[in-house]
């Protein structure tokens, strides 16, 4: 079982990082949610890539527009 440490750094057991294909030096993002279950992910490379391309854009808006239309839904 891992603990915290007093610099609140968790080391992650071999199994899990070997499941996760996680390696030294692997950068990982974690996510905690409303029931304070936390969740770590490997990074990876390009995984956003094309997320957005199926979106259709209708006109170009500023930041503060943007801001704005999002503020006001």
């Amino acid at each position: 079982m891992a603990r915290v440490s007093a610099k609140r750094q968790i080391t992650l057991p071999i199994g899990l990082c070997t499941i996760a294909a996680i390696q030294i030096g692997d950068e990982i993002e974690s996510y905690v949610d409303r029931q304070g279950v936390i969740s770590i992910v490997k990074k990876s490379v390009g995984a956003a890539k094309g997320l957005l391309q199926d979106i259709p854009v209708h006109e170009r808006l500023t930041d503060e527009e943007s801001l704005h239309s999002a503020l006001n839904t």
